[in-house]
């Protein structure tokens, strides 16, 4: 088995059994090219169809080793969660593992990417949304420490995702240009932003599509997106309760549980 193969096993392994990992399994990728090759290789392992990508910026003192602003995992159907306004998702993370919360616009895909086309921006790709939601992403992984290992290893496995909370609509999106935003931990505020609507949720559905055509394939329609984090990553535990306001568009909650093997 090449480590490729390797490392892509022992993550899945892990995340179809619910359990931790101590330790990357195996030389965390050294360059973009190898961290998507895992990342890949895990997606094929994983009976789950992908319903849409999580998008998150590459953290700048890693930006000559992964020189791309932004990096893309994969959400499973399974881990799309849809609510109603001002509803709550309960969403699975990895006892032992690395689990947060991070309040994100979502954005729902209107059509196929068209195959090959790889010079989307943020002007351009307005055609591809069909709706536009506040949201959450629900980041886990079995490892604790993905995330200081470094953006490849974040990319290998599953870029760090383990849900995506679909909220209401930003209806308005078009006639906006931010929108403040101010996350809560069972109750206490840890934290808040503002997220500019071009820069931020357009400029990650353009990356997703070029990144997605330079991989060989195309975003689909229906897909959805969670566009990167506004008010922060926030450490959060099982049993815990997050809930993310909008200014002006709603808010949304989640309901931390504990994953478990399939």
């Amino acid at each position: 088995m090449s480590a490729t193969q390797a490392i892509a096993e022992a993550f899945t392994t892990a995340r179809a059994a619910g359990r931790s990992l101590d330790a990357y399994p195996g030389t965390p990728p050294a360059t973009l090219a190898e961290a998507y090759a895992i990342q890949a290789a895990a997606i094929a392992r994983w009976p789950d169809a992908v319903k849409g990508w999580k998008v998150a910026r590459v953290n700048p003192a890693f930006a000559t080793q992964f020189p791309e602003e932004r990096l893309i995992g994969p959400a499973f159907a399974p881990n799309v969660h849809h609510v109603e306004a001002g509803g709550t998702a309960a969403c699975p993370v990895f006892e032992g593992g690395f689990a947060a919360v991070e309040a994100e616009v979502v954005i729902v895909v209107a059509q196929d990417g068209p195959a090959g086309k790889a010079d989307w921006t943020a002007d351009t790709v307005a055609p591809f949304v069909k709706s536009m939601h506040i949201g959450v992403e629900v980041a886990s992984s079995p490892l604790a420490t993905l995330n200081d290992v470094g953006p490849g290893a974040v990319i290998s496995d599953f870029g760090n995702n383990w849900g995506v909370v679909v909220g209401a609509e930003i209806a308005n999106w078009r006639e906006l240009e931010t929108i403040d935003v101010e996350t809560f931990i069972d109750g206490a505020s840890v934290g808040t932003g503002k997220v500019n609507i071009k820069a931020g949720p357009l400029g990650a559905l353009a990356f997703t599509l070029n990144k997605r055509a330079q991989q060989g394939t195309v975003l689909k329609a229906g897909d959805v997106i969670s566009t990167g984090m506004i008010t922060g990553v926030h450490d959060i535990r099982i049993g815990q309760q997050s809930r993310h306001v909008f200014a002006g568009a709603g808010e949304v909650s989640v309901r931390i549980t504990k994953a478990v093997g399939r």
